[in-house]
């Protein structure tokens, strides 16, 4: 049942794995690649979230999201953690793709549930 629970919301994994990509490539399309500890955050975390969704979609593993979920929520606080707060820019897509995923991860699970519980009362019914 799970592989059908995740067709539904693929097109989320998708987004994130995608989302995960800019980010591990953005220091470098961005022009920050100078900033250590930006770059470092962004390349680690932003091929960390593609392997997550990649994951998600390709072995159907429910705590690759948990995993995702995480990711996207340091990223948003990484700019204030690793303080790169003040480079306007560079902390803006680090919250920008760290809400995105967390929305994309929190959506997904959220449809998986609803999904789920339909299926279990669609079982009961017959």
């Amino acid at each position: 049942m799970r592989s059908g629970m995740t067709a539904a919301a693929k097109w989320q994994y998708w987004a994130s794995f995608a989302l995960g990509l800019w980010l591990a490539v953005s220091p470098w399309a961005l022009g920050y690649s100078h900033l250590e500890a930006a770059t470092a955050n962004a390349a680690v975390m932003g091929l960390a979230l593609a392997l997550g969704s990649h994951f998600e979609v390709s072995v159907d593993e429910r705590y690759a999201e948990w995993f995702n979920l995480a990711i996207g929520l340091w990223l948003v606080l990484a700019p204030f953690l690793l303080d790169f707060s003040a480079e306007a820019n560079v902390a803006a897509n680090s919250i920008a793709v760290g809400a995105g995923a967390a929305a994309l991860t929190t959506s997904a699970i959220s449809l998986e549930k609803e999904v789920e519980k339909s299926w279990h009362g669609h079982q009961t019914s017959h």
